[in-house]
């Protein structure tokens, strides 16, 4: 049975040798380098740009099971605010922290992460870091006013922007509409 799997590129700037960390427990090796961003780091509204630069500052620790890396990781994201669709772009800073087991190591759970021979990959776990701290719905500011529903204007640019008794086009057939029954509407709630 053949393996979909491809072998792990050392020249990969996400891709680490443990080699000169050898796996004698307590020893470590510090890392500090910047990197291209993978293709497809974020979602639709909001990601970090492939291409653009990510600082890992980590430390690699032997450990009994395995190799031990902790640190930070700092990205630029970028994307569109929900409301007012203005572009946002933030240098964002995040912790990782993650044990890689040794290859012969049989993991308590299948998903753990694993070196292959003295390579490691920090790409799926740099992919979970920064997706799961990504907003749900990214905003330019916490209290970001939005467009307006009948121009699209920019809401923040001018707070005071007023359409006076303007209604929605939708409900333009309505606007000459008068109650022919004599009845004003707040009685005949009360009626039952």
């Amino acid at each position: 049975m053949t393996s979909l799997h491809n072998p792990l590129d050392p020249r990969s700037g996400l891709v680490i040798s443990t080699h000169d960390l050898g796996r004698q427990q307590g020893r470590m090796l510090e890392v500090r380098r910047t990197v291209d961003a993978p293709d497809d780091l974020g979602s639709g509204v909001i990601g970090v740009p492939p291409g653009s630069p990510v600082s890992l500052d980590l430390r690699l620790e032997s450990a009994g099971d395995g190799v031990l890396v902790t640190g930070t990781v700092e990205v630029t994201v970028a994307g569109e605010c929900a409301r007012c669709l203005t572009a946002i772009s933030e240098r964002s800073e995040l912790e990782l922290m993650e044990l890689f087991l040794y290859p012969e190591r049989e993991p308590d759970d299948e998903e753990a992460s694993r070196l292959e021979g003295d390579l490691l990959d920090l790409e799926p776990l740099l992919r979970d870091t920064v997706v799961l701290d990504l907003p749900f719905t990214p905003l330019c500011r916490e209290d970001c006013a939005g467009l307006c529903p009948l121009c699209g204007q920019d809401l923040n640019a001018d707070p005071e922007h007023d359409h006076g008794e303007q209604t929605d086009s939708r409900w333009g057939a309505l606007a000459g509409w008068q109650d022919t029954t004599g009845t004003n509407s707040s009685t005949t709630e009360n009626r039952e």
